[in-house]
């Protein structure tokens, strides 16, 4: 796991990526996500990761040993074979595969760094469950070559030096002839594009019967992979290869040019979806409580796994052989753009940098934000304090609410819902602290009648805790509540979300605005499947639900119509042509018989959902990009909140953004507005 060149800005801190991995992999294994007793042995030091990082490192792991074993079971009728692990680090490969009996006719060469591979040695000789596995048939070793077992040798090279390397490599007998496995995991990318693509092409020149197996990030230019380069520029390890080889298509062309005959390449959100068993797929999304589902699979777009090969009979293709699912994104049509413009200078309230949160309208040119994950007092916390947005002649102004009765526990909450049943009356339902817990129920916000809606620190709230018949409705999150009328009466929409329970819940209550009781009313028609994180939004006095997350966590591209019948509800499917892109986490809103759904996640990897809109008469879906060029900061829209002002046809975007793996936090740091004007004529 050491990289690049010694003579690359601090090596040492590139170096240090490497032993940062074998730690997380190592919590990783702790927590039963991957089976390697041989970690701790290595590593030594424990420190518990994040569920996120725990998951990231075990698809990372996944898809190594899923190709690493693919070679072996297609070449264990050669009487020889070798492994070539380019950066090893403290990777346990060779004692996992030794341990199972995986290497009747494998030599296993690991090559790294002079002061790494150093370490490791002494670490093998020092531990008796190691030396065990490996013997040690060299002694005391000296050069290159430091440690010599009968099927493993640790070499201390530079992996750009290829004249230094293919010396040592010769005289630690690795034979060009036999068939041969390169494995670069998260390497190439800390050397000189130049270089690493002499490695790959040397590789295919020297070796007649060649296999390489890549791993390591890619789409540089969204805002998850701005923060992402952000992070490795600041440990002093930037990625070298992103700007030539940004995406999977480049990387196949890159291989297929340096001379390999056969190559397939894929995101990690595919190879999860794809190559990873239900049944465990299953297993590792019960391991722990976890709700980051946005970052999960931004993360996982942005690393991929490629195999390539020449001159293997049959050819060796680990990433098509167990395909299960088909591809079936179609490509985004991008019909035009909007401008994003930051909206409000407001740096003395940092309050409004927070995901996770609701933002509603209260008033006109009044809206009020709660909840969240954000900045407060100068620390990452769960938001206590509500904030307000006032627009006046034209600019908005923001401002922390007064609290009066204030409630700590109820206020504090991530993926509720807020609606307006007054000017002076808001309901807050479900809400969650952490994954487990079992919700926060629900929450009156009274405002008085009279106050200077000019002035933030003139608006007051006060938190009045409920404990109503309906309360085990509320005991969720990730759902929406809408607006519905059913015989001249109005009702909030319950619907879906998730649970400390249920990780997707496909219910639904009416709740009475009056009395704040369950109500029943008959719906007939065919039933959504169960969802959260999805956009709802009231239309004809009923409800429009579209995408969100569905069971095996992954997002649907549905749109259902809860119309309004005499006698009570019905759902009726909206059929999109095209189709809409299955996405989650986004917001959503109708004007004039259009349907706006705003950022989210999705998992095509070729861009970010901008603005979609569906034409709710002739099921025409368009998509628009954000055009980002005024803002100073990368523009994160999942997990944000959107207050659509439809005099002005403008869409007003508060905060968004998450822990964006192990690369760090961004929030959004200014209320953003989009013109939507031209496009909704245009449709």
């Amino acid at each position: 796991m050491g990289r690049g060149r010694p003579d690359a800005p601090r090596p040492a801190a590139v170096q240090g990526t490497g032993g940062s991995s074998a730690v997380s992999k190592c919590s990783a294994a702790a927590r039963g996500y991957i089976q390697d007793r041989f970690l701790q042995l290595l590593v030594g030091r424990q420190r518990r990761r994040a569920p996120l990082v725990h998951r990231g490192y075990y698809i990372r792991a996944r898809a190594v040993d899923h190709c690493v074993q693919d070679f072996l079971l297609k070449t264990q009728g050669h009487p020889r074979t070798q492994i070539l692990s380019l950066g090893a680090g403290f990777d346990s490969l060779y004692f996992r595969l030794k341990d199972v009996g995986l290497l009747h006719h494998t030599v296993v060469y690991e090559v790294d760094f002079p002061n790494v591979a150093c370490q490791k040695a002494a670490l093998i000789k020092r531990m008796k469950e190691l030396s065990a596995l490996v013997g040690d048939t060299g002694g005391e070793r000296l050069g290159v070559i430091t440690f010599s077992g009968e099927d493993y040798k640790l070499l201390g090279v530079d992996l750009s030096e290829l004249s230094e390397l293919e010396r040592a490599l010769e005289e630690a007998g690795l034979d060009n002839e036999i068939p041969t496995l390169f494995i670069a995991e998260v390497v190439l990318t800390y050397m000189e594009s130049s270089r690493s693509d002499a490695l790959i092409r040397w590789a295919a020149e020297r070796f007649p019967r060649a296999c390489f197996l890549l791993y390591e990030q890619m789409r540089p230019g969204d805002p998850f992979g701005h923060v992402m380069q952000q992070h490795f520029s600041q440990l002093s390890s930037a990625l070298r290869s992103l700007a030539q080889y940004p995406d999977c298509e480049a990387q196949q062309r890159r291989f297929f040019e340096q001379g390999w005959t056969e190559c397939s390449v894929m995101d990690m959100n595919e190879f999860f979806t794809c190559c990873t068993p239900e049944d465990e797929q299953q297993r590792v999304q019960a391991l722990e409580p976890f709700d980051e589902y946005e970052e999960w699979h931004l993360k996982c777009s942005h690393y991929f796994v490629l195999t390539a090969s020449k001159g293997m009979e049959p050819s060796w293709t680990p990433l098509l052989s167990n395909m299960t699912v088909p591809r079936h994104d179609a490509p985004v049509r991008v019909v035009g753009s909007v401008t994003a413009a930051v909206c409000a200078r407001h740096s003395e309230v940092p309050g409004l940098r927070r995901y996770g949160h609701h933002s509603v309208l209260i008033k006109p040119n009044v809206i009020l934000t709660t909840g969240g994950f954000g900045e407060e007092d100068g620390q990452h916390c769960r938001m206590r304090n509500f904030h307000v947005l006032i627009k006046h002649m034209g600019c908005w102004k923001a401002g922390c609410v007064k609290q009066e009765n204030p409630d700590k526990r109820r206020a504090e909450r991530l993926y509720h819902t807020v609606s307006c049943l007054s000017s002076s009356l808001a309901l807050v339902v479900g809400g969650r602290t952490s994954p487990s817990s079992a919700g926060l129920g629900m929450l009156w916000l009274k405002f008085p009648e009279t106050c200077n809606a000019l002035d933030p620190d003139d608006i007051t709230v006060e938190l009045v805790r409920l404990q109503p018949a309906a309360e085990p409705a509320a005991l969720r999150w990730r759902h929406s509540t809408t607006e519905v009328i059913f015989k001249g009466e109005k009702y909030l929409f319950l619907y879906g979300g998730r649970s400390a329970l249920e990780p997707v819940l496909g219910d639904w209550y009416f709740l009475h605005t009056q009395e704040l009781s369950c109500s029943v009313i008959p719906v007939e028609g065919p039933v959504p499947e169960g969802r959260h994180s999805h956009g709802a939004c009231s239309w004809r006095g009923g409800v429009l639900i579209a995408g969100g997350l569905g069971a095996a966590e992954r997002p649907l591209g549905s749109v259902f119509f809860l119309r309004e019948l005499e006698h009570g509800f019905q759902w009726q499917r909206v059929e999109t042509h095209p189709l809409l892109i299955p996405r989650y986490s986004h917001t959503a809103h109708v004007h004039e018989g259009k349907l706006l759904l705003v950022g989210g996640v999705w998992l095509h990897s070729s861009s970010v959902p901008g603005v979609t809109v569906i034409d709710l008469m002739t099921g025409l879906c368009l998509d628009y990009t954000i055009n980002v060029e005024h803002l100073e900061w990368p523009l994160m829209l999942h997990n944000h909140s959107s207050v659509f002002l439809p005099d002005e046809e403008e869409l007003l975007l508060i905060g968004g953004g998450g822990n964006c793996f192990s690369f760090g936090t961004h929030l959004n740091p200014e209320p953003v507005s989009l013109s939507l004007s031209s496009i909704l004529t245009s449709c």
